[in-house]
């Protein structure tokens, strides 16, 4: 070894250099480009709650702060300040759809998410829903695109209002949102 110390930032150091570089709106993360300082025990889990060293991170204005300055590089998750860059695990998806709203019918029906942290976003061509199907039992998993790479994945009961709301097309049950149809599943797989 060099005799180099590495140290690894602590939440409260990262919180408080974000705090210092406060912006209206979302940090411009994908300007960024600080030096790596080592991962942080920092885990977001399926259900979309954030763990720091292993303990659920109790205040929501803590984890909305720290959810703006998500920023994902090669498949990995990291936080980002303009002068640090720390890795996180991420088990799904960053973000949790948990809610919706629709306007408008048909081909002109609009699909406006809300996620955990509140950001909001509409399904269209910049936002993209998809849905994965477990290769075993089936079982989808849908998401919306968020921003930056980083996606949502639709809760249970809002994927449930999604599919009442759904429609054939082409072959396919799905949903009409900004002008774009998303698949969810082929017609002929419906019971």
């Amino acid at each position: 070894m060099s005799g180099q110390k590495t140290v690894t930032p602590s939440a409260e150091s990262l919180a408080a250099s974000l705090t210092a570089t406060k912006t209206r709106g979302l940090p411009p993360v994908h300007k960024w480009n600080p030096p790596f300082c080592g991962d942080l025990d920092m885990r977001i889990a399926r259900d979309g709650t954030w763990f720091y060293q292993g303990t659920p991170i109790g205040r929501p204005g803590l984890v909305k702060l720290f959810s703006s300055i998500l920023k994902m590089e090669d498949g990995k998750y990291f936080l980002v300040t303009p002068v640090e860059k720390v890795g996180i695990t991420v088990d799904d998806a960053p973000f949790v759809a948990v809610d919706f709203e629709v306007t408008g019918a048909g081909q002109d029906q609009t699909l406006r998410f809300t996620t955990q942290v509140e950001d909001e976003v509409t399904a269209g061509p910049e936002n993209q829903i998809r849905v994965v199907r477990d290769p075993e039992t089936g079982e989808p998993s849908p998401y919306v695109h968020v921003r930056a790479d980083l996606e949502a994945l639709i809760d249970r009961k809002s994927f449930y209002r999604l599919v009442d709301i759904g429609v054939h097309h082409d072959g396919w049950f799905g949903l009409w949102s900004g002008g774009v149809f998303f698949r969810i599943i082929p017609s002929d797989e419906l019971p």
